[in-house]
Parts: structure tokens; sequence; C-alpha cells
């Protein structure tokens, strides 16, 4: 289905002739500008079925409003779905900030967007993303009540990227389970692509259980801090030569679509298994990965330790805490192995599945009056 933006909706759930799937829109898109500080941003909620929406702030140069448009519904759809699996009491958000960060970015800016996230009166709480750091939203929060992910300085968990690792490494760990019968990468040879910030922790996890590591990434200053780090990590030219390599584990930790038409078929890996969001380019490739026995971990689910580690400051950071729930992330990507395997779908489909039960079933105590 289209709607008035051009965009089309996703068609939630499994369906059939007596239970047609219906259409499942956004809640709330909300456009704000303002001129002076030269702030044009979009903050989309997809669900607040089981709480207020949550999901980071992305600063980026977009093409046009189209593409932001199009980002900001699909991110914020994922994360209603990531923060489902991941057992937290929050919905579906996230915004974009349309521009260069390097050139545009500025406190007047960054306040300016604060006010308008208070102003949706707590039904979004926002934090780090692309282009966006913990010193960014210590700015935004003089501004707003509901911005998490800031420093430790003021409170918060600080970088997130260590629990976004270490939550991959857990799903790793439950697909080798799966695959292999053990969850130990020993001797597993891992192909990482994108060696950012959550890219070079996983590969630091990955050094720590004696596997094999094979990187690359688009930076080569990125390329030289892993290899500074682990001398025996080898190092290939670019994606196109790591997806195809001999490895037992490709982990995307780059950008958005990493598989598709072109990339599954030249896949020798069994599992695929990284942090980064929106790694099938289109609907249907989860069913190619299927078709070739590549057992695909789900992104929103194996990514979610970064929402856990902030959400958590919501109630008060404590890192002992977060780390636990985070490490349940093995737990739940069992048992979405597990459950494909019964109703005979890709685990993507599965997954899917769960989160929407969850929110269905959660959100359905909203019916059940209190006394406010």
């Amino acid at each position: 289905m289209t709607d008035v933006f051009g965009l089309s909706h996703k068609e939630s759930g499994s369906g059939d002739g007596a239970n047609p799937v219906q259409p499942v829109r956004h809640e709330q898109v909300v456009f704000c500008s303002d001129e002076r500080s030269g702030l044009y941003a979009i903050i989309a909620i997809y669900s607040t079925a089981l709480g207020p929406g949550l999901g980071g702030t992305r600063f980026y140069p977009y093409e046009s409003e189209q593409a932001a448009l199009a980002d900001v519904l699909n991110l914020s759809r994922a994360m209603a779905y990531k923060n489902a699996l991941a057992g937290l009491d929050h919905g579906g958000g996230k915004a974009v900030i349309i521009g260069d960060p390097a050139a545009d970015k500025s406190e007047a800016l960054l306040r300016a967007y604060g006010r308008f996230v208070q102003s949706l009166g707590g039904r979004y709480y926002t934090a780090c993303d692309v282009g966006t750091y913990s010193e960014d939203m210590d700015v935004v929060a003089r501004e707003c009540s509901y911005v998490t992910g800031r420093t430790p300085a003021h409170g918060g968990a600080g970088d997130s990227s260590i629990l976004t690792a270490f939550g991959v490494f857990q799903g790793m760990r439950a697909a080798a389970d799966h695959a292999y019968g053990t969850s130990s990468l020993s001797g597993r040879r891992v192909g990482v692509e994108g060696v950012g910030k959550v890219g070079r922790r996983l590969v630091d996890h990955l050094i720590e259980d004696d596997a094999e590591v094979v990187v690359c990434d688009v930076d080569e200053r990125a390329v030289e801090w892993v290899r500074q780090r682990h001398p025996a990590v080898e190092v290939v030219p670019d994606a196109a030569t790591l997806a195809a390599s001999d490895i037992d584990v490709y982990a995307p930790c780059a950008l958005g679509g990493a598989l598709d038409d072109e990339t599954v078929p030249r896949l020798k890996a069994k599992i695929v298994c990284g942090g980064a969001n929106n790694q099938l380019a289109h609907p249907g490739v989860e069913k190619q990965l299927a078709e070739r026995g590549v057992l695909y971990a789900p992104d929103y689910v194996v990514n979610s330790g970064g929402v856990i580690q902030v959400a958590d400051e919501i109630e008060g950071f404590d890192m002992e805490r977060a780390r636990a729930r985070a490490a349940m992330i093995f737990d739940t990507t069992l048992k979405i192995f597990r459950s494909a395997e019964e109703e005979g779908v890709p685990p993507a489909v599965a997954a899917d599945r769960l989160a929407e039960r969850r929110m269905s079933e959660i959100g359905r105590l909203r019916g059940i009056w209190l006394r406010r």
C-alpha cells in the first residue's frame, strides 16, 4: 500500500485467506524546521504499544527530503521490532536531521531540535545515531527531558557501541550453537565488514574467543587501528571480496543493504550475523539466504545491545544490569532459530512474528482502565 508520501507501508503479519493482512501505518510523523539555526528534522513514531518510542537521531546529508523521510520511516519501524524483542517497554521511534554534521551542527541547532522533541510530551525518547554523539545529547538535554545516551559526566552510559558489539557477539554465539552445536567461535573464520565503533569492538570479542578474523573498511584509519591492536587480523580490499571469501561467518557492521541480489549468491559463509541496521536490501532476500542454507541472525535482534544500554539510563544507568540484559540476546536469538524451524519460515519472519506478538499482547493491556 502506498500513502500520500509515495512510500510503501509494510504489510505486517503472516496473513491467510481467513485473516487478510492489514497495512501498518506510523502513529505520528513530525517535520521540524527552525530557519535561523538551520534545523530541518523529521521525527517518526511507529508505535507506542509498548511505551514511548525510543530511537536515535541520525544527522546525515540526505540527497532529498524524500530520501530522509524514507529512512526515518524504515528506521523507526525497525526500532519498534528491536525494542519489542529486547524486552523493553518502549515503542519504535527515530529522528533524522538533514544536513552535514561536520558543517551544520551547532549548539543552537541541537537545542532547537531538543525543543521539538520536548513538544511531543514524552512520546519519543531520543539518543545517538550516525552523526550524533553523547556530547550532542547533553546539548539537546538542555532543552529536553526525553534524552538518553548522554555522557557519564551527566549520568549517562556513554558509548552505546560497547553493548551493541557485545550483543552481536552473543547473537553470533547463538548462531554457531545452532549451526555447529557449539557456541564457541574458536577456529571459525569470521569476516567483519566495517570496523568502526561496533565492528572494532566485535573484533575484540572474536579474538578473545580465538576466532580467525578477516576485515575490510572504506576508512584506512579504521583498518589500521584494528591491525595495530590485533596484528593477526587479515585485511581484504573491499566488501565484495570479503563476502566471497572462504569464511564461516559474515558480519556486516557498516551501512545497511549489505545483503542484496549480487552479494547473497557469492556468500560462502554458513552464518550471517552483524551489527549493521537493515542488512536485507529488499524483501525476499531472507528467503534467498534460507534457500542457500545460510543461517541469518536478524540484525535488529542481535544489534539491540545499544538500545538496551541507553534505555537503562532512563531508570538510572547500571552497566552490570544492562550487560545482563544484553547477554539475553543469546537466548532470544536461539528462540528465533527454533521458532523458524518449527514454523518452516526464515528466521527474519520468525523474529517479526515474535515481535508483533509481544506488541499485540502487551499493547492490549492498555485497554485495562487504571485511575490516574
